[in-house]
């Protein structure tokens, strides 16, 4: 079944990692053999094109991802200046748009391009080039609002104001307070070029500035619950039944420490993120309101991956384990595709 994943650091893998994403997870793993020691994921990735296919995420959510932290540390995300990390994203930019030009993806700007993506891949048509829809997580790299209609005519169609700390427009996950007064500019010309908001990452304060001051489409691109696993980069149940009202969807996200609150002492498995779908479910009485947004490979790898995926070609074992919980096949398709579509459709 078609899975479409909300949020995937392809670019920053590429260009930060330097991994060549069209062979396989397995070959990249034998190449970086000899890295494992330079920290979390080297050795141990999920996610390659290959994969992607073999998985049949036929569709994701790429970001650019590059964060302003004067205070440095310094390494392939955070970088000293917002001038800085813009030409990083340009970069990242410029990568997804280079793997279009080989036709190895087309990145997906208006709703034409959208419904010919998603047809096809279910069709199952084996041509069909990945769809790639770009999005920005924390918006240090758009230097002001006034940049943001540029953004927007270079493939930029979703938001999230920060990432973790603070940005130049929000506060992020590890901290707290308001937006800034450009982030509220920022929202105002993210709804007027009908951009989505992306509101993970934001802590509680900004969170519900945002969704007051934004009236535009909003999703949650890779969140787990509060109430299953304590801590601040969850969402709470008053937050979650807030998106639901909204028509949006949160992603859930396949980071173990994400999924369960004592994942280093126990064995973590796609049952677990189950776990999270199903409370978003209960929470809002059907099935509308949950997808996934896996974010494997987000700086990490298997050593924190669910025990049970060895690749991201194994999400598709969601949908037994659905099954199992009495979801309907129509529930199943809206948790794996159906859902970010219905939101997607709204926006563009």
């Amino acid at each position: 079944m078609l899975i479409i994943d909300c949020h995937l650091d392809l670019a920053w893998n590429a260009l930060g990692w330097n991994r060549d994403l069209r062979v396989s997870a397995h070959e990249t793993r034998a190449m970086e053999a000899g890295l494992v020691e330079q920290g979390h994921g080297r050795g141990m990735g999920t996610v390659s094109f290959p994969d992607l296919r073999r998985g049949r995420v036929g569709i994701c959510v790429g970001t650019l991802l590059a964060r302003k932290n004067a205070r440095g540390n310094y390494n392939n995300l955070d970088f000293r200046s917002q001038e800085i990390a813009c030409a990083v994203a340009r970069g990242q930019l410029a990568y997804y748009r280079q793997l279009e030009e080989d036709g190895v993806s087309r990145v997906l700007t208006d709703i034409g391009q959208f419904e010919t993506a998603y047809g096809a891949w279910l069709d199952d048509d084996a041509t069909e080039p990945l769809g790639f829809i770009i999005s920005m997580e924390g918006a240090d790299p758009i230097l002001s609002p006034g940049q943001l209609e540029r953004w927007y005519r270079e493939g930029l169609r979703a938001i999230g104001l920060a990432h973790y700390g603070p940005s130049a427009y929000a506060h992020g996950t590890g901290c707290t307070g308001p937006l800034t007064p450009a982030g509220r500019e920022m929202l105002q010309g993210m709804e007027e070029l009908e951009m989505i908001l992306d509101l993970t990452h934001l802590c509680d304060e900004s969170f519900w500035e945002a969704v007051k001051l934004f009236k535009g489409s909003v999703w949650a691109s890779h969140n787990n619950c509060r109430a299953i696993t304590p801590g601040d980069r969850q969402f709470d149940d008053d937050q979650i039944r807030c998106i639901i009202e909204r028509g949006g969807v949160i992603g859930a996200a396949l980071d173990n420490w994400m999924i369960v609150p004592d994942w280093r002492e126990r064995e973590v498995t796609l049952a677990h993120v189950v776990d999270h779908m199903d409370h978003i479910c209960q929470l809002a009485g059907n099935a509308k309101h949950v997808a996934i947004g896996s974010d494997l490979d987000g700086g990490f790898g298997r050593e924190q991956s669910p025990g049970d995926l060895d690749t991201i070609a194994d999400m598709q074992a969601f949908a037994p384990l659905l099954r199992w919980r009495s979801y309907s096949e129509e529930d199943i398709a809206a948790v794996f595709h159906g859902n970010w579509a219905r939101v997607i459709r709204g926006a563009w």
